[in-house]
């Protein structure tokens, strides 16, 4: 059987500190990297990272020194995913499997172009609700990982990372139709993330029965029903409510990626968010008109910083 027995990971936001540090739990001292380039490796090396206020030492290392790993994770946002192929480049063999922990619905397919079709195990994260501000990570809930199989995929690589977690005791889901599951987080984080940066708002205020700001966060999550279905995806009001209710388990104080975007003046996701279904939905003749809005106000916002 196929063993994950070193790890290399690309990126070290919340979730690829967490999440790599707990998968590392199950190797030895060492097995598991964070890759950066020069430029990173040279800002990060001297910094002291908390998480939930305990002191963490992430192993780093220069990309080009870092070696083909067994599991390499991408955990950068969308606006580094092709700096992050070229870091992890020499980490990739030809028995290494790749997960992207980033959001949205396209980062799989851009990285199967790179680096092959059954390398790649389509993967979302969801239920965490870390707060990320310079060196210091606090969340109150931890969050999962939902993988599944596409044709794409190898059973035999999935074993391996069911494997891994299960060892390290990571939290997981393992989903019969995994395209179903990326595709209803992208609808909440079209809804979710997009209007907490347009609004600067908390979970608490996203959810505020009668708000403006939850009347935009649900129309832009049905504008995105409405394309997945066109999409061969069959999303419904039924998966709308689920997400709805997993974000009333987030504490309510807390920001989604966006809103923290908003907060540093850092540029967002928003071309993975309205710039896809804009784009996707233009060829049935959809009617985008709130997440059109929620594009243009986001540009507009940063266009200020």
């Amino acid at each position: 059987m196929k063993e994950i027995r070193s790890i290399n990971i690309c990126g070290m936001g919340a979730l690829g500190l967490n999440f790599g540090l707990k998968m590392a739990t199950a190797l030895p001292d060492g097995a598991t990297k964070y890759v950066l380039d020069d430029e990173r490796f040279e800002k990060y090396r001297s910094k002291h990272f908390t998480i939930n206020g305990t002191p963490v030492y992430p192993h780093m290392i220069r990309s080009r020194e870092a070696g083909v790993a067994d599991l390499v994770i991408v955990a950068t946002k969308y606006t580094g995913l092709f700096d992050a192929m070229d870091s992890i480049a020499s980490s990739v063999g030809e028995d290494t499997i790749i997960i992207s922990i980033l959001n949205g619905v396209t980062s799989e397919e851009i990285l199967r172009k790179r680096f092959g079709d059954d390398k790649v195990i389509d993967t979302v994260s969801q239920g965490m609700d870390a707060m990320h501000f310079g060196d210091e990570i606090r969340y109150t809930k931890f969050g999962e990982l939902c993988v599944g199989l596409t044709e794409q995929s190898t059973q035999e690589n999935l074993d391996a990372l069911l494997s891994l977690f299960n060892k390290s005791g990571f939290p997981y889901t393992l989903d019969m139709d995994i395209r179903h599951r990326m595709w209803s987080k992208f609808m909440l984080n079209c809804g979710l993330n997009q209007c907490a940066l347009v609004y600067n708002a908390t979970y608490g205020d996203l959810l505020k029965e009668g708000s403006r700001e939850m009347a935009a966060m649900v129309s832009a999550m049905r504008e995105v029903i409405a394309l997945a279905n066109c999409e061969g995806i069959h999303l419904t009001e039924k998966d709308l409510n689920l997400y709805l209710d997993v974000q009333r388990t987030l504490a309510p104080e807390n920001r989604p990626s966006m809103g923290q975007d908003r907060l540093k003046k850092n540029p967002s996701e928003v071309e993975l968010f309205a710039g896809t279904v804009i784009a996707k939905a233009e060829k049935y003749g959809l009617c985008t008109a709130v997440n059109q809005y929620l594009y243009n106000a986001v540009k507009e916002i940063e266009a200020a910083y």
